[in-house]
């Protein structure tokens, strides 16, 4: 008879379990729901409309599909914390950070997403935690992830 597993270790009261990924996901949906209506409309449009030719039509699916890459790079963004770091996912970057790399994390009034305070004294933004449609929720995910950052990190952290 084998002897039991040990139990996961549970995340201190108030802390999410790790990993755990932040991303504004309303503005997810819109964005990534508008790029698939905008294919369906431009390429029915393509298709009902008489008298195109070919390379016309498929300049109009051609077009909705650039509109749908657009939309989709800027639903990007995202935050994922995990026990060794975080990795911060933007527009058109990705970086991995230590959680002793992290020394601050900031969302203050009027700040269009968080922003990471580094060990090397830069500033890195965190796209993927930002107040846009739902406030609430940005603020409690900025609190989150200021509290693993504590938990995990050296630095103190303010609003």
């Amino acid at each position: 008879m084998s002897a039991p597993e040990p139990a996961p270790a549970q995340p201190p009261a108030g802390l999410p379990a790790l990993p755990v990924t932040f991303r504004p996901t309303r503005t997810r949906a819109v964005l990534l729901t508008t790029g698939v209506l905008l294919v369906v409309v431009l390429t029915a449009v393509s298709l009902l409309l008489e008298g195109l030719n070919p390379g016309e039509k498929l300049s109009f699916v051609f077009t909705g599909l650039l509109f749908f890459g657009v939309l989709a790079l800027l639903s990007r963004p995202k935050v994922v914390a995990d026990a060794g770091g975080v990795t911060v996912v933007n527009l058109t970057t990705k970086r991995r950070l230590a959680w002793a790399e992290v020394v601050r994390v900031n969302l203050r009034p009027g700040d269009p997403w968080v922003y990471l305070d580094l060990s090397d004294g830069t500033s890195l933004p965190a796209m993927g935690i930002q107040p846009g449609i739902a406030k609430a929720r940005a603020i409690g995910d900025a609190r989150a992830l200021r509290a693993l950052a504590e938990q995990h990190g050296t630095g103190p952290s303010e609003e």
